[in-house]
């Protein structure tokens, strides 16, 4: 079934069916705005990333050979004020939270982008991509020696600012210049490529043909997708914070670089809500992924919880919504458990029932919740034919096989099969010789002594099976 998406360039023209530009119709070029590593990234941030995993696992399930590009903002203005403040070197500070943040992207089961280009590792691309720009006209360098884009001179080109969102120009405040990375969303600013240097930088500086200095924020993304997946591509993810002006931004000096289009289709996830407001520290629903493990949650969790609304629906992140998704999980786990005790050691070909329903889902914009649905529909009747004995080895290793077919997505995998310590295990011996002694009272008396300490006693054909609850 076609993969139809919700193409931000065609706005709100209804969904869009997904063509790579390549000529066989295999290869897909995508690329994701990473992280900026000032800081460990929060769990908003986290939904934009788990999103953007979504969208290659969903198109490797396609059948895509996908070439993933998540770029490293390691030089930005609020980096280089943190490096100024703890007075340390750029690589330094920025490489503790790079390594924190591809530990999460882990954490979480995300699969890591095949590139992560890092900004200070293209300076060159940078400055070449500038000069073009500068060449066509529509980069300026300012008295004091910083370059900017012009928005009127790229318009005056013919060419279109504000292609994501709809910009009313005449009733926008125009034709200021803005050094910093972001700027108001009301106005239409002339915005940095190459910022001079000032005593404030400190030793973050490059030479350039326009002197010394650092890139702006926007041009780094361009110049980085370019050189990794060429002038033209097929997938750009963000968050929906960053259309205007970032992506924008990216449109415009990319396009008025190479006179080329830029990408073929965006994609934005919604903002995220935690229990029920935006974040702030104020109101103590700032989350990153550490401080909700040091909780008690698991990256699986957190990752079902996030997967669990659609991509442009705004959602709302809750502690209690964390402890439903282990609630979810754990039926799954349960269910694929029994299937792995009746399969024994058999091996099938997937049943096919469990993917065409999911993929169907996922055709439709990445419907998770639908998938979701079709998943729990599948462990409901699962589990009435474990009930009834109605499945046969084959059936469970078929059954299984689809699983792991549709998790190859999901990417929930199975629960960490914790080890039992020895305390656990004694009491399970005892239990086992208890219920052996017909002493139902006493073996009753250990599985609730288990069950205090956190554990399951299972009586399977094949002896007891323990858990961690």
């Amino acid at each position: 079934m076609a993969l139809k998406l919700h193409n931000t360039l065609q706005r709100d023209k209804g969904l869009q069916e997904f063509v790579p530009l390549d000529p066989q119709k295999k290869k897909v070029g995508m690329y994701c705005c990473g992280p900026t590593v000032y800081d460990f990234a929060h769990i908003g941030n986290w939904r934009t990333f788990v999103f953007a995993d979504l969208v290659r696992r969903t198109l490797e399930f396609s059948g895509y050979d996908v070439t993933h590009v998540m770029n490293i903002t390691d030089v930005e203005d609020k980096i280089i004020k943190r490096v100024r403040e703890q007075k340390t070197t750029l690589r330094e500070f920025t490489g503790k939270f790079e390594t924190a943040f591809l530990d999460d992207l882990k954490a979480l089961g995300c699969r890591e982008p095949h590139q992560k280009p890092r900004a200070t590792e293209h300076i060159a691309e940078i400055i070449a991509l500038i000069e073009k720009l500068v060449a066509r006209g529509v980069a300026y360098k300012a008295a004091d020696g910083s370059v900017y884009f012009s928005i009127e001179k790229y318009r005056g080109c013919g060419c279109c600012y504000g292609q994501l969102l709809k910009l009313n120009l005449d009733e926008m405040r125009a034709g200021e210049r803005v050094a910093s990375d972001e700027y108001e969303k009301e106005s239409v600013a002339d915005f940095a490529l190459w910022k001079a240097r000032v005593p404030e930088d400190g030793e973050v500086f490059w030479p350039s043909p326009f002197g010394e200095g650092r890139p702006g924020w926007h041009i780094e993304c361009s110049a980085m997708s370019i050189k990794a997946l060429g002038e033209t591509f097929d997938l750009h993810l963000g968050g929906e914070d960053l259309k205007f002006p970032h992506h924008e931004d990216e449109i415009a000096q990319s396009e008025g670089a190479t006179g080329k289009p830029f990408v073929k289709f965006w994609l934005h996830g919604a903002h995220l809500l935690v229990e029920g407001k935006k974040m702030s520290k104020s109101l103590g629903n700032f989350f990153t992924l550490r401080d909700l493990l040091a909780k008690g949650f698991t990256g699986r969790e957190v990752r079902y919880l996030l997967l669990t609304a659609h991509y442009r629906e705004t959602f709302n992140f809750t502690l209690d919504g964390l402890a439903g998704a282990k609630s979810a999980l754990g039926r799954i786990d349960e269910c694929v458990g029994k299937l792995r005790e009746i399969a024994g050691g058999t091996t099938a070909a997937p049943n096919t029932k469990l993917a065409e329903q999911f993929s169907a889902a996922l055709a439709d914009d990445l419907n998770i919740s639908a998938a979701w649905a079709v998943v729990f529909e599948w462990v409901r009747e699962t589990n009435k034919r474990i009930a009834d004995s109605s499945l046969s080895a084959n059936d469970a290793a078929a059954a299984l096989a689809a699983w792991e077919k549709v998790d190859s997505v999901l990417g929930v995998g199975a629960k960490a099969e914790a080890e039992a310590p020895a305390e656990i295990l004694a009491l399970a011996e005892a239990r086992s010789a208890a219920k052996k002694a017909k002493d139902f009272k006493r073996s009753d008396a250990i599985r609730d002594e288990l069950k205090a300490k956190g554990w399951v006693i299972d009586d399977t054909p094949k002896g007891i099976k323990l858990r961690k609850l």
